[in-house]
């Protein structure tokens, strides 16, 4: 018996449970033809009651919900939809700036066929250029908020990997890795989600006992990308970025057989700018 888990940045769960056509009935169609046991969710943006509305369909056919919203409101929220009802659920990494903002949640699971498993839903944020003397306030801001949010979060990770279970973390990390993550690599050097110290943060992650097991099954291969931009014809085009991916520890990444990007038939199938990532372990 195999485990399959996806990742999937939701942009919004009210706006994807919803019927946008006849040939684009939603997550919601997507969740019942999926046949993964595990979705780590991302961008939310609903509080809890809302959210349940939502998914109301789903939970009354058994899957299980655990999630945390952002004190702003409207904004980022993750979670984790199962099958089987967590054995424990937490909020956050010990972060006395982060917790708060709804962009981390663990769920730990006893699968006969796994054994024990924390499954983790990360949202981390997008942050912005490397400041200029022409820099907004803003923009400087956001910018230094994502590096304490890698600071701090990859302190957390040193630590994560090292446990004696399973452990992953799937989400929308808003980072591509290397050159094969992004399409337009060389019009993005500048642009965050592909600065050099970003890209360095991943690499050093890869070195502290984590594996991209998306990556590791599909080496030396373009994408397979997981977002793009709903303007113009970046869907399309396949002119893409892979932020979304799961990082496994050594004893979890060794059971990764098979992992795919559940992309949309056409532009006009599409339930959110992300599409689902799954992957399987044996």
């Amino acid at each position: 018996m195999t485990t399959s888990i996806t990742t999937i940045n939701v942009n919004g769960i009210r706006a994807a449970t919803k019927q946008r056509s006849e040939i684009n009935p939603g997550f919601l169609s997507w969740l019942d033809a999926s046949g993964t046991d595990i979705v780590l969710m991302q961008e939310i943006r609903a509080d809890t009651e809302q959210t349940e509305a939502a998914l109301g369909p789903a939970l009354d056919a058994g899957w299980h919900l655990s999630m945390t919203e952002s004190v702003v409101k409207g904004h980022a929220g993750v979670g984790v939809l199962s099958r089987s009802a967590p054995k424990a659920v937490r909020v956050g990494f010990g972060s006395e700036e982060f917790d708060a903002t709804g962009r981390y949640l663990e769920a730990d699971f006893d699968i006969p066929e796994l054994g024990a498993l924390t499954a983790a839903s990360l949202y981390l944020p997008k942050g912005a250029a490397e400041p200029t003397p022409s820099a907004t306030e803003k923009e400087t801001a956001k910018f230094a908020e994502k590096k304490r949010f890698l600071d701090e979060f990859g302190e957390y990770l040193a630590g994560a990997a090292r446990r004696r279970r399973h452990v992953v973390v799937g989400g929308d990390w808003n980072i591509a890795p290397a050159e094969l993550d992004i399409k337009n690599w060389k019009g993005n050097l500048k642009n965050p989600g592909f600065l050099p110290h970003e890209r360095e943060w991943v690499g050093a992650r890869l070195e502290s006992g984590w594996t991209d097991v998306v990556r590791d099954l599909h080496p030396a291969v373009d994408g397979p990308y997981s977002w793009w931009s709903w303007r113009g014809k970046a869907f399309d085009n396949d002119s893409g970025w892979r932020i979304d991916y799961q990082l496994a520890n050594r004893s979890l990444s060794r059971r990764a057989v098979k992992a795919f990007v559940d992309r949309a038939d056409s532009y006009d199938r599409r339930w959110s700018d992300h599409a689902p990532v799954t992957v399987i372990y044996d």
